[in-house]
């Protein structure tokens, strides 16, 4: 149970909204205008007395869709935190440093999105609750209850819009601010709301809802505590700017992004470098772009702060790329992401309410009859979850060290209040992605919080028991087809905290999903007790892999997700449920050798109409081993086939080699055809970065591990150009895709070799595998504290707190108490 200052299910506060658009207000559960409200932003007060020092004083809160939470005019936090509408959940601060003696006040800013976007989808409203924006808050202050009710003033804003309809209503919100709508003073405690409405207290009027107004009410059900920790990082300013005239333009596109891309592309190619803070003319003959890069990709809020005359409007595109090529951009499959500041004249400072990431700001200053704009800052405010601890890694080679901190980089630009894709284009919640975020997580943070909540916020499963290929966001809101593999690695996921946390408790809850997901494939078992045939999207990797008709790749990641729910079943003591299971998996073992291509040495990636088709890619080979379906004597035959550089080639079915997508190979896979460009009958297609994870699964579980350090380096290509942070494939992508962290995992898991032996993390298994590395040293947390390990030459340092066994380069095994203890290689 998460600690909390405020115990039991019934809050003090209720749950209030503005004014209310004209909702039906009594509907019945049966009937009446359900829909939502557009977009909107509302703003809440509440002034009250501190009659002496006011501690404690803990506050909690909610709101649908976001909340910032702002107290005496200092930001003390914003949430709540992504989750499905009937698991949201709540965040608890202590607001004792904020408050002062005598009059204080709370203001809220909840932002309502109305249309499902990356990662909020609306409620399943049974009445006014989900419909609007609303806020619900209670504060303990003393002695002293400061609930949210009609007695706060609310005003609905007009100064924020979204853009025109059909213009980026889903994927990551564009934030359009008229700064001359909204007075800066609003959260002070001086500023006079009187202008301000009532706030309207929102009652259940569903049958049964008995008129209650305060959590818990349909549909958010009872207010889960936040249960991870909250974001942070460093304000960052950028390293370099140019600024550029554009002649006059007639007709600009009304959405941000498309203005800046189309003065982009008119813009003069002369390049005046600039510093912050720079003045520019706002002249009638012509509009200026000035282009501020941040050196690295960068995730948080955007901060711009100017002076400029009243109504002048600034629009920012923001960019992944360190060279944005406006030729090209904004598409379909390019970032959108953007926000338009329009000046009060005065105090004008803007700070992005949704998060952004990216690498190049591009601002449009429009022409004008004299005057000028004057950038005084330009920042973003990073927001994500820390990395805390002493984790660590360090060896004798630079670029293994360099390769460690870019997982970890590249993985907290996608750690927030969930794990994402990538922070620039998208921000979704991906089930399957996410397991390599939750393992680096796991060797590299010692707060496991977020790698929990992912296996949480992920077991939302459909009514046939399947995960949605995204959870929290438009796809998950709208049903439809689904990634089945994404599923198996969340299920991988399971198996991961089962190893490295031994919850008991959480994985009672999350087995029965694991079930129903592992007996979605049986009705495509085929009479060899392999999977064939299987609907949706088939995804496995963006490498060129098969997976149509009987398909090696879908049933051994079926295969390992039926083993890893044995293996948990047995230790919770559940026989039956592991006996199905093992029933299963060794049915599929049987069918499995038609994929066996003994001439090659490894497996084939599907069978159609019974003839065993030639290609063969590096997933269809780790597969088989991760999964247990090939035998053992072939694992060193099937490594050493399917990581042979003479054979290994890069193709993708959706990806070009030039870095962008390849918009013919979409529309032929769309259309069921896949052009062969390679020797199928010899070559082998290398998995793209996320697969590559299972890859080095398979290499250290067949006893290759010591060659993992130059298979590593290969993730070296996307260190360039000053970015930090791994790209989503070879040669194409986004340049910050976490699925492609796996390094950070290698080199704690298999290269210093410290993976838990006992679930809970009870023994720990270390087995050192350096290969040609003459030194390598880290810390890894566990429940029971850190483990370090030190390899200098043949001799291992340990210093554990938790029994460890460790095996040596030969295979045998040598055991040692907790403590201090040295081993040979």
């Amino acid at each position: 149970m998460t600690d909390t200052h405020f115990p039991g299910v019934r809050w003090h506060g209720h749950w209030i909204a503005g004014d209310l658009p004209d909702f039906t207000v009594n509907p019945t559960s049966m009937g009446g205008d359900l829909s939502p409200h557009p977009f909107t932003r509302v703003l809440f007060r509440k002034t009250f007395a501190v009659p002496s020092t006011a501690e404690p004083a803990f506050l909690r809160l909610s709101a649908d869709s976001r909340y910032v939470l702002i107290v005496n005019g200092q930001e003390v936090g914003r949430g709540p935190i992504r989750s499905q509408p009937r698991r949201l959940r709540c965040d608890e601060y202590d607001i004792s440093s904020f408050l002062t003696v005598g009059t204080n006040v709370i203001a809220v800013l909840v932002t309502y999105y109305g249309h499902a976007n990356s990662y909020w989808e609306p409620a399943a409203s049974s009445g006014v609750m989900g419909r609007d924006a609303q806020l619900v808050l209670e504060a303990k202050i003393g002695e002293t209850w400061v609930v949210s009710d009609s007695s706060w003033r609310a005003l609905r804003s007009d100064a924020w819009t979204a853009p025109a309809s059909g213009q980026a209503l889903t994927g990551v919100p564009v934030e359009i601010l008229d700064a001359r709508l909204l007075d800066p003073a609003w959260p002070a405690i001086d500023f006079d709301d009187a202008s301000w409405v009532d706030a309207s207290l929102l009652t259940a009027t569903h049958d049964g809802g008995l008129a209650e107004s305060r959590p818990p009410v349909d549909p958010y059900g009872a207010m889960l505590p936040r249960g991870v920790g909250f974001l942070s990082g460093d304000r960052v300013a950028p390293v370099s700017g140019y600024a550029q005239h554009v002649a006059a333009l007639d007709d600009l596109p009304s959405h941000p992004a498309e203005r800046v891309v189309a003065a982009l592309r008119a813009a003069r190619p002369e390049q005046r470098t600039v510093e912050l803070p720079s003045t520019f003319p706002l002249r009638r003959d012509g509009m200026t772009v000035v282009t501020f890069d941040f050196g690295r990709i960068v995730a948080g809020h955007v901060e711009l702060e100017v002076e400029a005359p009243a109504g002048t409007r600034i629009d920012l595109y923001y960019q992944e790329t360190h060279a944005f090529d406006p030729t090209t951009g904004p598409v379909d499959s390019a970032p959108r992401t953007s926000a338009t500041y329009i000046a009060r004249g005065h105090d004008d400072r803007f700070k992005a309410i949704d998060l952004n990431g990216l690498r190049r700001i591009t601002l449009l200053l429009p022409a004008g009859e004299g005057g000028t704009v004057t950038v005084t800052v330009l920042a973003v405010q990073e927001y994500h979850y820390p990395f805390t601890g002493d984790a660590s890694f360090d060896s004798s080679d630079p670029e293994l060290n360099r390769l460690y901190q870019a997982g970890i980089r590249t993985t907290e630009m996608n750690s927030f209040d969930a794990f994402t894709d990538c922070p620039t284009r998208e921000q979704r919640a991906w089930v399957g992605d996410g397991v390599v975020h939750q393992m680096v997580h796991l060797v590299a943070n010692s707060d496991w919080r977020l790698a929990r909540n992912y296996i949480a916020l992920g077991a939302s499963p459909r009514a046939d028991g399947m995960l949605p290929m995204t959870v929290v966001g438009e796809v998950e809101h709208a049903g439809g087809y689904t990634i089945p593999d994404w599923a198996l690695h969340w299920v991988h996921g399971v198996h991961n905290l089962f190893r490295f946390d031994g919850d008991r408790d959480a994985l009672r809850s999350l087995l029965p999903v694991v079930e129903r997901i592992l007996r979605w494939y049986t009705p495509y078992l085929d009479d060899r007790g392999t999977l064939t045939d299987v609907p949706e999207w088939n995804l496995i990797d963006w490498s060129s892999v098969f997976v149509s008709a009987r398909s090696s790749l879908i049933t051994g990641l079926w295969a390992r997700g039926l083993a890893e729910y044995a293996e948990i079943n047995e230790w919770m003591g559940n026989g039956d449920a592991a006996s199905w299971a093992r029933n299963l998996h060794d049915a599929a073992r049987v069918g499995f050798e038609d994929f066996w291509d003994d001439t090659r040495g490894s497996y084939v990636d599907h069978i159609a109409d019974g003839d065993r088709l030639p290609p063969m890619s590096q997933a269809a080979g780790a597969t088989a081993i991760v999964s247990g379906l090939a035998p053992r004597e072939r694992w060193a035959r099937i490594i050493e086939v399917i990581t042979d550089e003479s054979r290994l080639v890069v193709r993708s079915w959706i990806g070009g080699a030039d870095g962008g997508y390849d918009m013919q190979k979409i529309v032929d896979q769309a259309a069921g055809i896949y052009r062969i460009d390679w020797d199928a009958e010899r070559e082998i297609v290398i998995a793209e970065p996320f697969f590559s994870y299972v890859v080095h699964d398979a290499v250290a579980q067949a006893g290759a591990a010591a060659s993992l350090p130059d298979m590593l380096r290969r993730w070296s290509v996307f260190l360039h150009d000053g970015y930090d942070t791994f790209g989503e494939c070879w040669g194409w992508g986004t340049p910050v895709h976490a699925w492609s962290a796996t390094p950070t995992k290698d080199l704690i898991w298999y290269v210093l070799g410290v993976t838990p032996d006992e679930p809970g993390f009870g023994v720990a298994r270390i087995a050192p595998r350096p290969g040609t590395i003459e030194r390598i040293s880290g810390t890894i947390p566990t429940p029971h504290g850190p483990i370090r390990v030190t390899v200098e030459g043949r001799s291992v340092a340990i210093d554990s707190p938790i029994p460890v066994r460790f095996i040596a380069e030969d295979g045998s095994e040598r055991p040692a108490a907790a403590g201090r203890s040295t081993f040979q290689l």
